[in-house]
């Protein structure tokens, strides 16, 4: 491997520091922690597996805290396990696949987040059935717009984690192009 010059290395390195950084800070929209999609995005720009404790020394951070994130990363299916062949620990790696890494997240949210507000709208729906009140009427029709919108929603995202991006990405830029 060849020497990477100090310079070029530096800037590299505030590079690299700026993208993990920015990469946590979105993580809170995305419904992750902040630590998880650093460690994630750790994980994405380092051309090899990594340790628990490298993954600790780059991001000052706990072991605690590293495991319990490196094992929900793995849970969700955006980092996987890599078994070195003589060696005791256990190394990491992300998805770099940059569509199978948005499938899985699509995929997560929905079962986190979606999946769970619709049951909750089809409750409050079901609660109010029957009830005459035109508070109740108005409550039982803004909820069940909300609970159809919510639906929609989730067969789209649903049909775009399950598709190949070679079929969805232009049929989503004819459409955005408009």
């Amino acid at each position: 491997m060849s020497e990477i010059p100090a310079s070029e290395q530096a800037q590299l390195d505030a590079a690299r520091d700026e993208f993990v950084a920015q990469w946590g800070a979105m993580g809170s929209s995305w419904g992750i922690n902040r630590t998880m999609a650093q460690i994630h995005a750790l994980l994405m720009i380092t051309p090899r597996p990594l340790s628990t404790d490298e993954v600790m020394e780059e991001l000052k951070i706990s072991r605690g805290n590293a495991h319990m994130n490196l094992r929900d990363l793995v849970g969700w299916g955006l980092v996987r396990s890599v078994i070195r062949k003589g060696e005791r620990k256990e190394f990491f790696e992300a998805e770099r696949d940059v569509w199978k890494m948005f499938c899985t997240i699509v995929r997560e949210r929905k079962r986190r987040e979606i999946e769970p507000a619709i049951a909750v709208l089809k409750g409050c729906v079901d609660r109010v059935e029957g009830l005459e009140s035109p508070e109740a009427k108005a409550f039982s029709e803004q909820t069940q717009a909300l609970c159809e919108f919510m639906e929609t929603a989730d067969a789209v995202l649903s049909r775009v984690a399950r598709s190949d991006e070679s079929v969805v990405l232009p049929w989503a830029l004819k459409y955005l192009a408009k």
